[in-house]
């Protein structure tokens, strides 16, 4: 039989080593070598963001300026005075042709046409994705096919069409019938990314609510879009952003009183009247830009949840 201050010792120096295995590693911690590898990768995202910040930084500096500074010619130089006054203009006095109300009329157009559209496609786009992923039918393969391959189809080729069916319908350079031209060309890609996102997720709840009789309805309201909200902030800020940016069809499809923002920015831009105001263009710019940015920065995490749970996944 063991001694009992044997066994004492020896417990005592298990306790001993667990405490020191305990506390971690000691000493100097190691320092990281710059390799040749980091100094490329490194070097690659400075000259990346400086590309893209730079010219923000003279936007935003150009805006806060008045017309005598800019006309010094140092557009890398902060403001000597800040002023708003740019911003201002920009908004409810500068000319976009006939009328020289700023982009506050452009601003609510383009809201006008970016709630509607965004949600209308969005809505039709994830039922369906969620019929295409999990309630397989007679020829949705094919049908799945047709929309990816609208999905590439250049805008341009079907403009003329378009314009004819909207002049047929009534609605031609009206609010409604650019809402439906974005709702429309929103369907494929938005598809895409639903059906790709449902397909990500376990079968084995579709199969479970199945044998418990839920239906087409009941399992995609109580089950999947609780799952969902990753993929719809996904799509809803590639709606916001392709539809606030879009020129082409905003052009085409509406009459001057329709104008959305980007219309009206482009014709205070090149407008070739008067005195070209640097500093009110850089606003009217920044403005026209708010939107977009704001929407991502507030859910740019659930963006990027969306994308690595399935949004890019076949």
């Amino acid at each position: 039989m063991a001694n009992p201050a044997t066994l004492n010792a020896t417990a005592a120096g298990f306790d001993a080593v667990s405490d020191r295995l305990g506390s971690g590693p000691r000493g100097r911690k190691p320092r990281r070598r710059l390799s040749s590898r980091n100094i490329m990768v490194y070097g690659t995202l400075f000259v990346a963001a400086l590309y893209y910040l730079v010219p923000l930084y003279v936007m935003v500096v150009t805006s806060l300026k008045g017309m005598p500074e800019i006309r010094l010619g140092n557009i890398f130089s902060p403001p000597m005075e800040i002023t708003f006054e740019p911003w201002v203009k920009a908004w409810s006095e500068a000319c976009t042709g006939l009328n020289c109300d700023g982009l506050s009329r452009g601003f609510w157009n383009s809201v006008r046409i970016t709630i509607p559209s965004t949600i209308v496609s969005i809505i039709i786009a994830s039922v369906n994705g969620y019929a295409l992923a999990n309630w397989k039918f007679k020829g949705s393969e094919v049908f799945f096919t047709i929309l990816i391959v609208g999905a590439f189809i250049p805008y341009q080729v079907m403009i003329y069409p378009i314009v004819i069916v909207l002049r047929e319908m009534g609605i031609y350079g009206t609010l409604t019938g650019l809402v439906i031209v974005h709702t429309i060309f929103g369907m494929p890609i938005l598809t895409l990314l639903f059906r790709n996102y449902f397909v990500s997720l376990p079968e084995e709840l579709f199969k479970a609510a199945r044998i418990d009789g839920a239906g087409f309805w009941q399992i995609y309201g109580r089950i999947m879009l609780p799952m969902s909200l990753p993929i719809f902030v996904v799509a809803m800020i590639l709606q916001i952003t392709g539809i606030w940016n879009d020129f082409l069809f905003g052009v085409v499809f509406t009459r001057p009183e329709y104008y959305p923002m980007t219309v009206q920015l482009n014709n205070i831009v090149n407008s070739v009247q008067g005195v070209k105001e640097y500093n009110v263009n850089m606003a009217a710019t920044l403005l026209t830009g708010l939107i977009p940015l704001i929407v991502y920065f507030v859910s740019g995490r659930l963006f990027v949840r969306g994308i690595a749970a399935g949004a890019v996944k076949g």
